[in-house]
């Protein structure tokens, strides 16, 4: 059987979501406004979290960098997918196929690091409030934030060099709506059972020390909530992390539903619906979960307006 690899031909087609025109144009329309809304949700969470200096802690220091990494990976899938529908070619040259794969796991990757960086920092706000300043330092905050870009780094070189590995049929039809690692390693003539081992056990790494993070800080949390003696106060505990909680739940839903299985379980409708779920809505839920849930983000949204009232007259 003739195989190719990534030197000898120049682009991939990626079928999308449907072939059906009027779905398409309907899909279109509904994923244009949810990546406006993503926009401009994630630019507005940015700014007001720069302008009110109320906001300038650790917490929103790493909200700030979740809504940086949502408007990014939002931006790396959704453009393409929009173009996709609206035209009958539905071409990805190899070289876009490669960077927009490598981009979006490399933000992936960080921004469950970046989550659970803000579950710990939800722990030493809830169990250690006096040493809190001393633990959460601005050294500490950078530290983590750089160590979730690292990890991020190097989870998508790893799945990268994988995937260069690979020799695929003459086929060049991705089943997908963008370029994930699941139907490109359909394509393949040759065994890709290391190169799934490989891919599973760096992508099960960043998830489970992830969700193992998450799991205990809040397990503490939870704990710590349970000794306090006024209703009052447990419910001002827990709505502190109450937005981080849920929204930390619907990203990995998602994400161990698509990728803490074989390749071979792969179903295109169910994982293209998870991944729509995933890279598409979740970074417009993000902004929505922290700021109409958070009390704090609604009164800072209030003084910036009413500081750029002031200035305006």
């Amino acid at each position: 059987m003739n195989t190719w690899n990534y030197t000898n031909e120049t682009d991939f087609i990626l079928m999308g979501l449907t072939d059906a025109k009027e779905i398409q144009l309907v899909l279109f329309v509904l994923f244009l406004l949810i990546y406006m809304v993503t926009v401009l949700g994630n630019l507005a969470m940015i700014l007001i979290i720069r302008l009110d200096t109320q906001l300038h802690t650790p917490m929103y220091f790493f909200l700030t960098h979740l809504s940086f990494l949502d408007l990014s990976y939002s931006t790396v899938i959704t453009p393409k997918t929009l173009e996709n529908l609206l035209t009958s070619t539905k071409i990805i040259s190899f070289t876009g196929c490669l960077t927009q794969m490598y981009v979006f796991v490399l933000l992936a990757a960080a921004e469950c690091f970046l989550l659970a960086s803000m579950a710990y920092d939800r722990y030493v706000a809830i169990c250690n409030p006096l040493q809190y300043p001393v633990i959460m330092s601005k050294r500490v905050c950078s530290a983590l934030l750089s160590c979730s870009y690292m990890i991020g780094t190097m989870d998508s070189t790893v799945n990268m060099l994988c995937m260069s590995t690979i020799h695929f049929c003459r086929s060049k039809v991705i089943h997908h709506f963008f370029c994930d690692t699941s139907p490109i390693l359909a394509l393949s003539c040759n065994d890709t059972h290391n190169i799934e081992l490989i891919i599973f056990i760096f992508a099960g790494f960043t998830l489970m020390v992830s969700l193992i993070t998450i799991s205990a800080s809040y397990v503490s949390i939870l704990s710590t909530i349970l000794k306090i003696n006024s209703t009052s106060g447990k419910h001002k505990a827990f709505s502190t992390c109450a937005s981080h909680l849920l929204g930390v739940t619907i990203f990995y839903g998602a994400l161990i539903f698509t990728y803490l299985k074989p390749s071979k379980s792969y179903s295109l409708g169910k994982d293209q619906v998870a991944s729509v779920f995933y890279t598409i809505v979740i970074p417009m839920l993000n902004p929505l979960i922290y700021s109409l849930r958070n009390k704090e983000v609604k009164s800072a949204v209030r003084r910036v307006i009413k500081k750029w009232g002031v200035q305006g007259s």
